[in-house]
């Protein structure tokens, strides 16, 4: 029984340039959040300070990684490989590289 998965090439386009944005804009949630925490600092109960800060943090985690995983997704391409097709390299993959052999 032949394997299925041979006769499809999957290929990630993913670029960091892809996701800079939403680093960004983490950064500034949490500069944002840091900055409310040193404002509430001056209270009475500093507790809160770190409360907020863990709160924001808690919170924006998920929906970070939400949009890591869809971007990803998205960048994930699938196309089927056509009966006698030489399978070649893309140019800049690492795949290209050469596993280090071990010497004795």
């Amino acid at each position: 029984m032949t394997n299925k998965i041979e006769k499809y090439r999957f290929v990630c386009t993913l670029t960091f340039g892809d996701i800079y944005g939403q680093i960004i804009i983490w950064l500034i949630t949490i500069t944002i959040s840091l900055a409310s925490a040193l404002a509430l600092m001056g209270a009475r109960r500093p507790v809160y300070a770190l409360a907020t800060v863990g709160l924001v943090v808690l919170l924006s985690l998920p929906f970070l990684l939400f949009a890591f995983v869809t971007t990803l997704l998205n960048h994930i391409e699938v196309s089927p490989i056509e009966a006698g097709t030489k399978m070649e390299p893309m140019p800049g993959n690492i795949s290209q590289q050469q596993p280090v052999q071990a010497t004795s």
